[in-house]
């Protein structure tokens, strides 16, 4: 009886945060264009916008992708570049928020592998998990773009279409 109790005020606090979460959503433009992205839900974009007040601190998108700790490490010397594994460093829940989105990306694409080309062919030679934070880094970048420019997303032509 105590437990059903506990999971009621559980669920009742759940519904009161989430209603707050998509009233932020719905105020901030910021936070409305970046749900355009695949991958990047309601919640996603909500924490990218409050998290990243201003993007332009960023130089690049590639900037704000080491930020989050989405890109590879580089151990280079001499001139040889070596890229290691991805950093780690930086913003964990918004990593791990853009990475369980690349999740939802790539099991679509799964599905419908004529419309995802690129990310079809990369699965073809490396294994789910990296390419899932390829993905993430991927749309980082474009997230960081649509902030800092402004602009909609435009999803890529297909390469068959052109």
């Amino acid at each position: 009886m105590l437990l059903a109790a506990q999971l009621q005020a559980v669920q009742t606090l759940i519904g009161l945060i989430e209603k707050r979460i998509m009233a932020q959503h719905r105020s901030n433009e910021a936070s409305k264009r970046l749900q355009t992205i695949p991958g990047i839900g309601v919640v996603g974009a909500t924490a990218i916008a409050a998290t990243v007040a201003d993007p332009t601190v960023f130089r690049s998108g590639r900037d704000f992708a080491a930020w989050i700790g989405l890109v590879p490490r580089q151990d280079s010397t001499g001139g040889k570049q070596k890229l290691g594994p991805i950093s780690k460093q930086g913003d964990q829940y918004l990593r791990r928020i853009l990475v369980v989105g690349a999740h939802a990306v790539l099991r679509r694409a799964k599905q419908n592998p004529e419309k995802f080309p690129w990310i079809t062919q990369l699965l073809a030679r490396r294994p789910f998990k990296v390419v899932a934070v390829a993905l993430a880094n991927k749309m980082a970048r474009v997230a960081w773009a649509l902030l800092a420019r402004g602009g909609k997303y435009r999803p890529p032509a297909l390469a068959a279409a052109a």
